[in-house]
C-alpha cells in the first residue's frame, strides 16, 4: 500500500460549487483531493483506497466523489458491501457491472461466456477467474473509452472472495484507460479478500477538535457545554458518532437536566459499525472486556479479582488480534482503542450481566469508596438504603475534591434508591443545591427541586432546596428582595426547630451571603449576622473570612488580613476549586488576586472544556478585576468578552451584568465615552426592578471614570457621592473603597476642599493603607491631592514611593499626573516634566487616550515636548518583556499563552505592540533587540 498526503497539481482547480462543503464539515481537504482524483482517472485511469476508522465519513467522502463524477460526465458503478452478499461468489461483481449487460456483446466469445456465467446471467461449466478478471478489465476499458467511468466500491472487507479477487487484479490494470476505481477500506482491520498492496492509500483522519465541535453544534444547537464536551471526547473525531451519540440521549440529558450514563449508548449505525465486532468475541474475552469497560481504568489486577479467577488476561488475546484493546504491559493495564469500542462491549451485553459486573467490582474496590459507591448504585435495582447512604457520603466526598457533576449524579442515584420518601426529597435538594451552586445549571437545577417536592412534601423546608431555589430565582428575574426573604425564612426557621443540618446550614449562610452581597444594602446584612450568632458551634473559617473581606472591609478587613494571608499560603500548596472561589472572594477588596491567578485560570480553562460552568464565569470575573487593576488592559477585554457569551448562551444570565460592568470600565478609561455611558445605563435599568443594589453601584464607578476622563468633575464627584458620600466610606458598600481617590480628586478639582479633606480622613481613619497594596496608593495619593501646596510635594513623594507601585500602572500614572500639574503650577518645570512624562508613557502603555491627552496638555503648558521614549526594552511592560524573551526563545504564541495562562490573540496584540517599542518589524529581531537581557532572563 503506497500512502499519499495529496494529488498531483496538474489537474485545474474545482469550479465552485463542486462539492457541497455545507454538509461535509471540516473536510474541504480531502474532497478537494477526492476532487483531483477523479479528474485525473478522466484521463489517465487509476485506482485509489480510501481508509479510515469504521464511522469516520468514508461513504460520505465516496458520495461526494460519486456526486462530483457524475456532474462532470462521468458513469458511475456503485459497489456496496454486505454481509449476506459477502457469502455468494461473484455477488459484489454482479453490482458492479450489472448496469454494462448491455455491453457484454463487445467481448469476444470466452471473455462474454466467462462474465455471464459468473454473473449468473448464462449457463456454462465455473469459468477461471483469471478469464473473469481480465473480461472485466476489458469490458471497464471499452466503457470508459466513450465516457470517464468510475467504481465504488464501499465496505470492502464485506465484498465476496471472487468479487475482491477480480477487483483486486481490476485495480492494477486501469492505467492508461479513462476508467478510475474508488475503494473505501476499513484501517486497522480484517480487510477481507482485496489485496490492497502497492496501491495508493489515502487515509481519512477523524475531524480536530474544531470541525468535530463546529458539526455538533450545527446538528445539536441545543446541547449544554457539558454534555457537549462528553461526546466531543467520546467520539474523537469520528462523524458519525457525533451525529448518532447525541440521538441516543434524552432531551433532559441533552441539556444537562439529568447526569448522562457512565457509558454513553451507541445508536444503531454505531452498533452495525462496532457492537458487530464485539459480539464474533469468546464469551471469556467479553466478560473481561464488559468488567474493564465498568471499571474504568483498566487495571488488569482489578480485573482479574473481579472475576475470581475463572478468567485469565490470556483471555483479551482475541481482542487484542482485533485491535479492539491493547494491553500495557508496563503499567498492567488494558486500554481501549477507542471510545466507542468501551461503549460497544456494554452495548453488547444484558442489563444482568451489567449488574453481575458491578456487584463483583464493588465487592474488589473496598479500598477505594466512591468507585465501590459507584458500583453499588449501579448494581442495585430496589431500594435500599443502605445503599443509598453510601451513594450519598461518597457525593459529599468527591464534592470536596471539586468533582460537582459526578456528586449530582451520586446524590441523584442515591435518591432513586431511597426507600423514605423523605430521604428521597432531602438527596434531590442536596444535588440541586450543588447544580446550582457549583455548576449554575438553571434548568436541572430546576427540575432536581421539582423532583424533591414531588418525592416529598418537606422537601422544601430543606435549607439546600431554599438554597438552591433561590439562586434559581436570580436567573429567573426575580427581586433581590424576595430571594433574601426566601433564605432568612428557611434559615431561621431551621434554627428554632433545632433540625438544621450542619452542613446545610453553613451552604445557606454562604448563600444569604451572596444575596446580601448583590443587594447592595447594609440592612440587608443583619439577618445574617443575627443567625451567625444564633450557631451552636463555629462558622467554617472560610464563611467568616469571606464575610469579613467582603460585607464591610472598610470596618472589618483590616483585622481578618492576618487570615486571608494565612489562607493564601496555603493556598499556594494545593485546594480545590470550591476553596478557590471562596478565597477569591475575600481576596478582591485586598487586592490579593494576582496570588490566586493559577488556579483561577484553571478553573476557565477547565470550563471552557465543559467543566462547572458557574466556576468557570466567577473565575472570569475574577481575572477582569486583576486584569483591570494592574494594567492588562488589552488582554482584560477578553475574559470579559467570554463571560458575557457565556452568560448570554447558558443559565447564568444574571452575572451578565458584572461583564458589561467591566466592558464599562475598559470603555470609560480608553475614551469611548458613550459606549461606557451606555453599557452603565443598561445595568441600572436593569438592577432597578431586580434590586440588585451592586450593579447599579459598579455603573456609577464606570461612569466615575468616564466623567474623569472627560474632565466632567462635577458629574464625577455627584456619581461618586452616589456610592458613599464625602465623609464616609458607606457601610456595607465595599466598592466605595475603589472610588475613594476618584471621589478626593473630582472633589478638588470643583473646590470642595472640606468635603476632599473629611474623606481623606475617613481613608485614614479606615487604615485603608493597611488592607491593600493598591489602597495605600490611593489613600496615599488622595491625601496628596487635597493637601495644601506646601505639604503636597512630600505627601506625593510617599505616595509614588510606595513598594509596589510597579503593580498598578494606572492608579500611579493618576497620582503622577495630579502632581506634575501642581509642579508645573508651582513654577518646578523640571520635576514637572519627570512625573507628567512618567503619566504620559505609562497612558500611552495602557492606552489611557484621555488620560494621555491630558498628559500632553499639561506638558505642552510647561513649555515642553511630550516626545516619545526611546524605543528601547525599559518603554516594556513587565508582562510585555516576559512575552517578548519567551518569542525570543522560540517559543510560538500558542506555546507562550499556555505558559502566562492567556490566549493566543492576547499575545498576538502584545506582540504588535511591543514590535514598534523596540524598534524592530520581525519576530527575528526580538534576540537582538533584548540584547543581554534575554541571557540575564534565562
Amino acid at each position: 500500500m503506497t500512502p499519499i498526503e495529496g494529488g498531483r497539481h496538474d489537474v485545474p482547480p474545482a469550479a465552485p460549487g463542486d462539492f457541497p462543503p455545507a454538509l461535509l464539515v471540516g473536510r474541504l481537504p480531502e474532497l478537494e483531493f477526492l476532487r483531483t482524483f477523479v479528474r485525473e482517472a478522466a484521463v489517465t485511469g487509476g485506482a485509489l483506497v480510501v481508509s479510515g476508522e469504521p464511522g469516520v465519513g468514508k461513504s460520505t467522502l465516496l458520495d461526494a466523489a460519486d456526486d462530483y463524477a457524475r456532474a462532470s460526465g462521468a458513469t458511475v458503478l456503485r459497489v456496496a458491501g454486505t454481509e449476506l452478499e459477502g457469502q455468494l461468489s461473484y455477488a459484489a461483481l454482479n453490482q458492479a457491472l450489472y448496469p454494462l449487460a448491455d455491453e457484454f456483446d463487445q467481448l469476444n466469445t470466452a471473455q462474454r461466456d466467462a462474465l455471464q456465467v459468473a454473473l449468473g446471467f448464462g449457463d456454462g461449466p465455473p469459468p477461471g477467474q483469471l478469464l473473469v478478471s481480465n473480461a472485466a478489465a476489458v469490458l471497464l476499458r471499452r466503457a470508459a473509452a466513450r465516457s470517464p467511468l468510475l467504481l465504488i466500491v464501499d465496505d470492502m472487507p464485506w465484498i465476496d472472495r471472487a468479487s475482491a479477487g477480480v477487483l483486486s487484479f481490476v485495480a492494477r490494470r486501469l492505467a492508461g484507460s479513462r476508467a478510475g476505481l474508488l475503494v473505501a477500506s476499513r484501517t486497522g482491520e480484517d480487510q477481507g479478500f482485496f489485496d490492497r498492496a502497492g496501491l495508493p492509500e489515502y487515509e481519512l483522519k477523524p475531524l480536530d477538535d474544531t470541525a468535530a465541535g463546529q458539526l455538533l453544534t450545527a446538528r445539536f444547537p441545543d446541547l449544554h457545554s457539558t454534555v457537549k464536551a462528553r461526546i466531543l471526547d467520546t467520539a474523537q473525531g469520528i462523524p458519525l458518532a457525533l451525529l448518532e451519540l447525541p440521538r441516543t440521549l434524552s432531551q433532559s440529558q441533552r441539556t444537562a437536566g439529568e447526569p448522562l450514563p457512565a457509558v454513553l449508548p451507541l445508536g444503531q449505525h454505531l452498533q452495525r459499525h462496532f457492537v458487530s465486532r464485539v459480539a464474533k468475541l469468546p464469551d471469556a474475552t467479553k466478560k473481561l472486556l464488559l468488567t474493564a469497560a465498568l471499571e474504568g481504568t483498566g487495571d488488569l489486577a482489578v480485573l482479574e479479582a473481579a472475576n475470581d479467577g475463572a478468567y485469565r488476561i490470556d483471555d483479551l488475546a482475541p481482542a487484542e488480534r482485533d485491535r479492539l484493546v491493547q494491553v500495557k504491559e508496563h503499567s498492567h493495564r488494558v486500554v481501549f482503542r477507542h471510545p466507542l469500542i468501551r461503549s460497544a462491549v456494554v452495548e453488547a451485553t444484558t442489563s444482568a450481566e451489567r449488574r453481575s459486573a458491578h456487584r463483583r467490582l464493588a465487592t474488589v474496590l473496598v479500598n477505594q469508596p466512591e468507585h465501590r459507591a459507584w458500583h453499588l448504585g449501579e448494581a442495585t435495582v430496589e431500594p435500599d438504603e443502605q445503599v443509598a447512604a453510601v451513594l450519598e457520603e461518597a457525593a459529599h466526598t468527591i464534592v470536596a475534591r471539586g468533582d460537582y457533576t459526578s456528586a449530582v449524579a451520586l446524590l441523584t442515584r442515591a435518591s432513586d434508591l431511597s426507600p423514605s420518601p423523605a430521604e428521597r426529597g432531602r438527596r434531590l435538594a442536596a444535588a440541586a443545591y450543588i447544580g446550582a451552586e457549583a455548576t449554575g445549571e438553571v434548568r436541572s437545577t430546576a427540575e432536581l427541586l421539582e423532583g424533591s417536592r414531588r418525592a416529598s412534601s418537606q422537601a422544601s423546608s430543606s435549607l439546600h432546596y431554599a438554597s438552591a431555589a433561590t439562586l434559581v430565582m436570580l436567573n429567573s428575574d426575580a427581586h433581590i428582595d424576595t430571594a433574601h426573604r426566601m433564605m432568612v425564612s428557611a434559615i431561621e426557621g431551621s434554627q428554632d426547630r433545632g433540625d438544621a443540618d450542619p452542613v446545610e446550614l453553613v451552604n445557606g449562610l454562604a448563600t444569604l451571603l451572596l444575596i446580601c452581597f448583590f443587594g447592595g444594602r447594609s440592612e440587608l446584612w443583619q439577618p445574617l449576622y443575627a443567625a451567625l450568632g444564633r450557631l451552636s458551634h463555629e462558622p467554617p473559617p472560610s464563611l467568616t473570612l469571606t464575610l469579613d473581606m467582603v460585607a464591610d472591609p472598610a470596618r472589618t478587613g483590616v483585622a481578618a488580613l492576618p487570615r486571608l494571608q494565612a489562607a493564601l499560603q496555603a493556598a499556594r500548596e494545593g485546594t480545590n476549586s470550591h476553596q478557590v472561589q471562596s478565597l477569591a472572594e475575600a481576596a478582591w477588596y485586598a487586592d490579593r488576586l494576582a496570588e490566586l491567578r493559577e488556579p483561577l485560570w484553571r478553573a476557565v480553562l477547565q470550563g471552557r472544556e465543559g467543566g462547572p460552568a458557574r466556576r468557570h464565569l466567577v473565575a472570569l470575573m475574577d481575572i477582569c478585576v486583576d486584569d483591570f487593576h494592574r494594567g492588562r488592559w488589552d488582554e482584560a477585554a477578553e475574559p470579559a468578552a467570554e463571560g458575557l457569551s457565556l452568560t448570554e448562551e447558558g443559565g447564568g444570565r444574571f452575572f451578565g451584568w458584572y461583564f458589561r460592568y467591566h466592558q464599562a470600565l475598559l470603555a470609560a478609561v480608553m475614551g469611548r465615552f458613550e459606549t461606557s455611558r451606555a453599557l452603565a445605563e443598561q445595568m441600572i435599568g436593569w438592577a432597578g426592578p431586580r434590586g440588585v443594589g451592586t450593579a447599579r453601584i459598579f455603573a456609577h464607578h464606570a461612569l466615575v471614570l468616564g466623567d474623569l476622563g472627560r474632565g466632567d468633575f462635577e458629574s464625577a464627584y455627584h456619581h461618586a457621592t452616589t456610592v458613599s458620600p464625602a465623609g464616609t466610606l458607606a457601610s456595607h458598600v465595599p466598592h466605595c473603597l475603589w472610588i475613594t481617590m476618584d471621589l478626593v480628586e473630582a472633589a478638588v478639582r470643583t473646590d470642595r476642599r472640606a468635603e476632599a479633606d473629611r474623606h481623606v480622613r475617613a481613608m485614614q481613619d479606615a487604615r485603608l493603607s493597611e488592607l491593600s497594596p493598591r489602597l495605600a496608593i490611593l489613600a496615599a495619593g488622595s491625601a496628596a491631592m487635597a493637601a495644601a501646596d506646601q505639604d503636597a510635594p512630600a505627601l506625593f513623594d510617599e505616595a509614588l514611593n510606595l513598594p509596589t507601585v510597579d503593580q498598578w500602572p494606572f492608579d500611579v500614572a493618576r497620582v503622577r499626573l495630579v502632581y506634575g500639574e501642581r509642579l508645573r503650577r508651582a513654577r518646578a518645570l523640571t520635576e514637572a516634566k519627570v512625573q507628567l512624562q512618567g503619566a504620559l508613557t505609562a497612558f500611552r502603555t495602557l492606552g489611557a487616550d484621555p488620560w494621555t491627552a491630558r498628559a500632553e496638555r499639561e506638558l505642552r503648558a510647561a513649555g515642553l515636548a511630550s516626545s516619545q521614549s526611546a524605543p528601547d526594552i525599559s518603554n516594556l511592560t513587565g508582562q510585555e518583556l516576559q512575552i517578548a524573551t519567551l518569542a525570543a526563545s522560540g517559543l510560538t504564541n500558542k506555546e507562550i499563552a499556555a505558559k502566562l495562562y492567556l490566549s493566543p490573540r492576547t499575545v498576538s496584540g502584545h506582540l504588535y505592540r511591543i514590535f514598534p517599542k523596540l524598534g524592530i518589524t520581525t519576530r527575528a529581531a526580538l534576540r537582538d533587540a533584548l540584547g543581554t537581557d534575554l541571557n540575564s532572563s534565562g
